[in-house]
């Protein structure tokens, strides 16, 4: 039996079934990462994306019930070249394959991930399907499917409701928080996890609203600081969101990542664009302007912010991207604002730069 793999425009591609029988679609994107497919299936950041892995076995320490960074699979697909079948892990429950076919996502295996990872280098991301059936199935699934940069997908994964989380991870959200150093808001426009607990590691209690909530609820819950987290999309959609921030301005200090690092940007006058393949892995080295180190650090994302459009908004630029000089950070000191493109929580990745969670936290305890 044959599953298919669809690119708009061409090629067709055959390999073997992975997961649950049907058909997806989803903008496919690479991932160079060597570990961590469960965390990445479960980012929120990935919602509306296929991922492609180019590391060449993928599963071999299984599924287990810790390493999640939301309630569910996020990714709309999965493209590895050979699946582990018998996975090596003391905590693992089931395979990459069984976690699959519960979650009812459709994946393929058997594809030359490689040779694929470098053709989107070159030609971009693009529009995908994958199907357990024949290729028309797949060549019709697209032309239905609505274009990755016309859809708002930090709609689709934030919170429904508030809640808050602690040291002993999510809690009623009317406990008491006397026992925390601080406390700040955290807007979820697609949020992971391992944030909030390396928050609560700290000593930080965490409130999670929903990404549409107004400035005016925001200083409501009295925060000692506001977290604009990760998400997925185009951030240039997300007026609403920048409305807040922009409100938000000079009332609590303020820590982006990611998503929230462009949206902060928007709010002060900047711009975005699209990457042409993004950055996804957990080996991107990115220098620190103020202080001179450099961290390897992980990322997942497929924007970036235009650094001439940062000139006369006061914001000044903290990091860069080492490998093509894309803005990787920026500050400004009037309104305690900074921001940080990549993923200091990791999950996976290494643990180079935790040290601004505790830099926010210092900004916090100035205040």
């Amino acid at each position: 039996m044959s599953a298919y793999l669809v690119l708009q425009g061409g090629p067709v591609l055959e390999g073997i079934p992975l997961g649950a029988p049907g058909t997806t679609t989803g903008e496919i994107v690479f991932n160079t990462g060597m570990t961590g497919y469960q965390e990445i299936l479960s980012d929120p950041s990935y919602a509306g994306q296929i991922v492609l892995f180019t590391y060449p076995l993928i599963g071999n320490y299984g599924i287990n019930a810790d390493d999640f960074e939301s309630d569910r699979v996020q990714a709309q697909g999965l493209v590895v070249q050979e699946a582990c079948t018998v996975p090596s892990n003391w905590r693992t429950s089931q395979t990459l394959h069984q976690f699959l076919l519960e979650k009812g996502i459709t994946a393929i295996q058997g594809i030359d991930t490689r040779s694929l990872a470098k053709r989107i280098r070159e030609a971009g991301v693009t529009m995908a399907a994958i199907t357990h059936g024949p290729p028309e199935d797949a060549l019709r699934a697209l032309q239905q499917a609505a274009a990755y940069d016309d859809s708002d997908f930090v709609l689709s994964v934030t919170t429904k409701a508030p809640y808050a989380w602690g040291y002993a991870g999510k809690e009623p959200i009317e406990s008491d928080a006397s026992g925390y150093r601080a406390k700040i808001v955290v807007l979820d426009f697609g949020l992971k996890h391992n944030i909030l607990r390396r928050f609560a590691a700290l000593g930080i209690r965490s409130v999670v609203l929903p990404a549409t909530s107004s400035a005016e609820e925001v200083l409501a819950w009295n925060p000692d600081g506001v977290l604009l987290s990760p998400g997925p999309g185009d951030p240039a959609r997300l007026g609403f969101a920048v409305e807040t921030v922009r409100e938000l301005l000079g009332k609590r200090p303020l820590f982006g990542i990611c998503l929230g690092n462009q949206l902060l940007c928007h709010a002060l006058g900047g711009q975005t664009y699209k990457l042409r393949f993004g950055h996804r892995g957990s080996n991107h080295p990115v220098k620190d302007l103020i202080d001179q180190t450099v961290t390897i650090t992980s990322q997942n994302h497929g924007y970036a912010v235009h650094a001439d459009s940062l000139a006369g908004t006061g914001a000044e630029i903290t990091q860069l991207n080492l490998n093509d000089e894309t803005v990787e950070g920026i500050r400004s000191t009037a309104y305690q604002a900074s921001s940080i493109q990549y993923h200091p929580e990791a999950a996976p990745g290494p643990w180079d730069s935790r040290k601004y969670f505790v830099q926010f936290l210092e900004q916090i305890s100035k205040n």
